[in-house]
This record gives structure tokens, C-alpha cells and sequence, in this order.
């Protein structure tokens, strides 16, 4: 008589995974929820923080539908999907993250200019080219291009192959280099400023000095907390071998994932709109008493 097959066992770093994806959609739902329900946070760099919780709300969502499926549903076409769909998420997220970069630059170098339709014409573009270039990346593996047929061709995260994971790792390296180039104009644009109020009032005071670190240590801890989540895992795509032990990819693929959980901390509830908005929409006390203020993205 012919048996069912044996339940499979419970791996504990996809167990991590899905921990970790139910934390990321919780907290991400919650600013994707804040921004939708506040009409104040309609500015344009609120939409790329919407663009990004989006993404990564997104992301969540796709590893916990990874292990459903894993563990329920055991499926190499429904594999595929999933995996397709947690690249384009995650695509979609390092891509908001560049275009929040450019906008922080845009504000500092063009002040005078910031404040125009052309920005709001350049910021819903770029959200634009980076969700449908993340869609494309997503929906490679599923129109073919993976190696449910060629095993030798799998790359460390199966059933992506080699080349696909190249092309991904090449593409977060070069949107890294973009984001440090950036960065570093960004702080140099900062200590001019702060140099210029010196020159004008004579002398630099404590509080310009402590502003400017401020400024560029959280720069600093930004483009570090991005760079520590994915260059492991980015550098292993490239030099791994799918005959190393399964290990390797979770340990390293664990921590990228903490970037979606760490992003709406450092991009949305440090915010001080953000944060009334959430007194509102939990409490509704201050409803009355709330002002908005308009800020820059150069706010960091």
C-alpha cells in the first residue's frame, strides 16, 4: 500500500525567516498605514518613505508566503513564484533607498529649486523606473530564466542560477557605489554649510558643531546599516557554490533581511510628523492640536 509522504522537518533558519518577515510586515504596514491616513504627509519625500515601507511591507509578506509554501504547499512552480516575488520586493526596497539618496542630495544641492513641480515630476519618475525595473528583475526566474530543469546551473539560492544572482549582486554593488558617492557630497554639502554660518557669525558655535557630526555620523550609520545587511550576501551570490553547505546562504541572507526591519526605524519614526501622525491615529487626543511642519529631506 502506497503511504503519504513524510511531513517535512521544520528548518530553524526558515523559521528565523519567517519571524523575521512577520516583523517586517508589521512594522512596515504600520507606516504604510500612517502615511495613507495622514493628508499632511503628502510631500514628496513621504512618497519615496511610502515607495520604500511599500517595498519592504512587500518583502515581509514574500517570506512569510515563502515558508507557507515551503512547509504547505510544495510546488517548484509555486516556489518559483515566491522567489520571484521576494526579488522584485527587495529589488523595489534597495531601489527606494537610492531614490530617498537622491532626493536628500537634490534637496541640499538645488534648495532654492527643491520646492517645484519639476522635483515632484524627477521623485514620481524615479519611483516609476525603480518599481518597473524591480518587476523585471522579479519576473526573470518566472518567464525562464532558473534552473528547475539544469541543476547544474543553480546558483546558492535555488532556483535562481548563477548568472541571474550575478546580475542582481552586480546591480546592488553599482546602486552601493551610487549611494557612497552620494553620501559623501551629502557630507560635504553639510560641513560647507556649516563652515559658510562660521564665516558669518565669526565663529563656530557648539551647536553648529554638534549639528554638522549629528548630520553625518547618522549619514554614517545609514549608508553602514545598509552596507552591513547586504554586501555578505551580495559578495556570497557571487563567490558561493551551491554545493556549499545550505548554511552559508541563511547566514548571510538572514541579516539582509534585518534592512527592511531596520528601515522604517531610521526613515520613518525618527520623524517627527511621522511620530504626531501615529498620536493621531492611535489616540485621535491631539487631532485639534496638531500642526504640520514641512520639511526637508535634508532633515536627516
Amino acid at each position: 500500500s502506497s503511504r503519504p509522504p513524510a511531513p517535512t522537518a521544520l528548518n530553524p533558519w526558515d523559521v528565523m525567516l519567517c519571524v523575521s518577515g512577520t516583523a517586517i510586515a508589521c512594522e512596515n504596514a504600520l507606516v504604510v498605514a500612517i502615511i495613507c491616513y495622514s493628508p499632511a504627509l503628502r510631500t514628496p519625500m513621504f512618497v519615496l518613505v511610502g515607495s520604500l515601507a511599500t517595498a519592504d511591507l512587500l518583502a515581509g509578506l514574500g517570506l512569510i508566503l515563502n515558508f507557507v509554501f515551503q512547509y504547505v504547499i510544495r510546488s517548484e512552480t509555486v516556489s518559483l513564484l515566491t522567489v520571484g516575488f521576494l526579488v522584485a520586493s527587495f529589488a523595489a526596497s534597495v531601489s527606494s533607498l537610492l531614490a530617498i539618496t537622491v532626493d536628500r542630495y537634490l534637496s541640499l544641492y538645488n534648495a532654492l529649486t527643491y520646492y517645484s513641480e519639476r522635483t515632484v515630476l524627477c521623485i514620481h519618475t524615479m519611483l516609476a523606473g525603480a518599481w518597473g525595473v524591480s518587476l523585471c528583475l522579479g519576473l526573470l526566474p518566472i518567464l525562464g530564466w532558473n534552473c528547475l530543469h539544469d541543476r547544474a546551473a543553480c546558483s546558492v539560492v535555488r532556483p535562481l542560477t548563477k548568472s541571474n544572482v550575478t546580475l542582481l549582486s552586480a546591480s546592488f554593488f553599482l546602486i552601493f557605489l551610487i549611494m557612497l558617492h552620494l553620501y559623501i557630497e551629502i557630507c560635504k554639502i553639510v560641513c560647507r554649510h556649516a563652515h559658510q554660518i562660521a564665516l558669518q557669525q565669526h565663529f563656530l558655535t557648539a551647536s553648529h558643531y554638534v549639528a554638522t557630526k549629528k548630520g553625518v555620523s547618522t549619514l554614517a550609520i545609514i549608508l553602514g546599516t545598509f552596507g552591513a545587511s547586504w554586501l555578505p550576501f551580495a559578495i556570497y551570490c557571487v563567490v558561493g557554490d551551491p554545493e556549499y553547505p545550505s548554511v552559508y546562504t541563511y547566514a548571510t541572507l538572514l541579516p539582509a533581511t534585518y534592512n527592511s526591519m531596520i528601515n522604517p526605524i531610521i526613515y520613518a519614526y525618527r520623524n517627527q510628523e511621522i511620530q504626531r501622525s501615529m498620536w493621531v491615529l492611535f489616540c485621535g487626543c491631539f487631532q485639534a492640536k496638531v500642526s504640520f511642519r514641512s520639511r526637508s529631506p535634508s532633515d536627516v
